[in-house]
């Protein structure tokens, strides 16, 4: 028995293995663009459409760590809800058992044929869907090849004498033995960091005779709460909310993992009874054919059931973790977070997530530009009204360089030429929306400046400031709706003939100003904060111009 041989022969199958999952991620990611966007916009709606999201996200980044790690971030940035995020993980954990059925498909064997027919379209794809198909032809291939190596490997220690002694150990056939399976399945999990790759060398050392059926549900039961691990990662470092997420995560895994072992011999019984054919029927070469479906029924039972379980009683899970977790007192700021490593962030996922910040960006600039309108209106200098204004103005600088230390992080990996595009688009958005929130600042302590002075402006020099920062605050409003309704070409056109209006509308108000200065209705402090003032509303036009251009990707 050449041990090293067994190792390096498994080590390099899963490796393979662990390229052919990246490659699903990526592949089904590219082709489904609009489907994670229409995904992510129910997960504010209610349980049962938040759990339905977690799943439908998880079918198409084929990682429940994945699914997770945005779950835990977007409860960071304040983006969703716990409720809505519970549900979100209870989807995932059903979502992830997609896995097994596509591992439980004998075609091993056209794992190469899977890889030839998808590698041309993958390199030479003149569209990203006929890249994305091909890659997802490949995907396979190396998924189904990398079981192959690793059934190769693991078939010889089915005969080894001093493996099989050692196994009895971990045969789940008394309470001490399956605890252990458990405890086995849960620590590889923790280490490899992905449950899926742990479902794929349970069922190859199950399908290769190595393994029975009991060792396998037993391993499935401990993957489930090791997968948890990701989650509490996560939320190292976040918000309460965050951490919350990831404590949830672990206790309905946990206590669904508890459950499943005190009845574990009538689950076992069960799966038999609803699969045809014995799952440990062996063939005359040693395989077992059957077990690789009893697994995958197996793992979706657990996941189905303990989902079912917990969705009436996600009121009491969030009540549960709101005890343990304790809010820490003070005011959190919400603020995007990278959390996790590239492996547990796909690239169409995180495109999403600083989409759905930079949604928060536009709605904390909107409320900034409507405090500084009633700022500047009022007769006294109103401090409360002044300092929130400043405090949105230092928000939006944290969720700037959040954003461009996040997306910095995603352009890092390996992504398509139009999720490059739209990475750049947003950096360059989130850069102008902070200078619009730099500029209003500017415009509110120009205002204060004659508060604090006990100057005014004449009331022609006010109406025309007025009516421009009313036309501004317009057209800023129409730039941050066309991207909401992904403007074509046509409307993008509009709103900059919109824009030539205003600069020649600011022209004309600058000759006035002019003119009351030559006229001496002007006084020289006065004149200055208007110029000011008047400037700064130009500023904001002119980057609200070029959050257009941003559009074109």
């Amino acid at each position: 028995m050449n041990y090293f041989e067994i190792s390096y022969t498994a080590i390099g199958g899963l490796g393979v293995f662990f390229l052919g999952l990246k490659f699903l991620s990526e592949g089904l990611q590219s082709g489904s663009t609009d489907a994670i966007q229409s995904i992510l916009a129910t997960l504010t709606k209610n349980r049962v459409l938040a759990v339905l999201a977690g799943l439908g996200i998880t079918v198409f980044v084929q990682s429940s760590s994945i699914s997770t790690v945005m779950t835990v971030s977007l409860v960071n940035a304040g983006l969703i809800e716990l409720k809505q995020a519970i549900g979100v993980i209870l989807g995932a954990n059903i979502g992830t058992t997609i896995t097994g059925w596509i591992l439980s498909i004998k075609v091993g064997k056209y794992g190469l044929l899977l890889i030839g027919l998808g590698i041309y379209p993958m390199m030479a794809g003149k569209t990203a869907r006929t890249s994305a198909i091909g890659k997802t032809f490949v995907a396979l291939g190396l998924i189904f090849t990398g079981l192959e190596f690793m059934s190769g490997a693991f078939a010889p220690l089915r005969t080894d004498q001093n493996f099989i002694s050692y196994l009895h150990l971990f045969d789940a056939q008394t309470l001490g033995s399956l605890l252990a399976c458990v405890a086995i399945g849960c620590l590889l999990t923790v280490i490899i960091q992905s449950s899926s790759a742990m479902l794929g060398i349970t069922i190859t050392l199950a399908s290769t005779g190595v393994i029975d059926f009991n060792t396998a549900v037993a391993l499935i039961i401990g993957e489930n709460v090791g997968t948890t691990i990701t989650a509490q990662l996560a939320a190292i470092g976040a918000n309460t909310s965050a951490v919350r997420t990831a404590r949830a995560h672990a206790i309905f895994n946990l206590l669904g993992a508890l459950i499943f072992i005190l009845m574990f011999p009538f689950y076992v019984d069960f799966i038999e009874w609803i699969v045809a054919n014995p799952a440990d029927a062996v063939d005359p070469d040693g395989s077992r054919p059957h077990i690789a479906w009893h697994i995958a029924v197996a793992h979706t039972m657990f996941n189905v059931l303990n989902v079912l379980l917990w969705i009436p009683l996600i009121d009491f899970l969030v009540r549960c973790v709101t005890w343990l977790v304790p809010s820490r007192g003070e005011k959190e700021v919400h603020k995007l977070k990278y959390l996790g490593t590239r492996s547990t962030m796909a690239p169409e996922v995180a495109l999403q997530q600083a989409d759905l910040e930079m949604d928060n960006l536009i709605e904390i600039t909107r409320e900034m530009f409507n405090l500084t309108k009633e700022y500047i209106s009022k007769d006294a200098h109103d401090k409360e009204l002044f300092e929130r204004i400043n405090h949105l103005e230092d928000i939006t600088d944290n969720i700037e360089e959040e954003m461009i230390n996040f997306i910095t992080t995603l352009l890092t990996d390996s992504i398509t030429q139009g999720q490059s595009a739209r990475a750049y688009g947003l950096i360059r958005m989130a850069d102008e929306l902070e200078s619009i929130a730099d500029s209003l600042q500017s415009f509110s302590i120009y205002r204060a400046r004659l508060y604090k002075q006990k100057e005014s402006l004449s009331p022609e020099a006010w109406a025309d400031l007025q009516s421009f920062c009313n036309e501004v605050d317009t057209f800023v409003g129409r730039v941050c709706n066309a991207r909401k309704k992904r403007a074509d070409s046509t409307r993008i056109t509009s709103l900059i003939e919109e824009s030539k209006r205003l600069n020649r509308m600011a022209n004309n108000m600058r000759d006035d100003h002019l003119d009351r200065l030559k006229s001496g209705n002007c006084q020289s402090i006065p004149a200055q904060s208007y110029s000011d003032m008047f400037v700064s509303l130009r500023h904001i036009k002119n980057h609200a111009v070029n959050i257009l251009e941003t559009y074109n990707n």
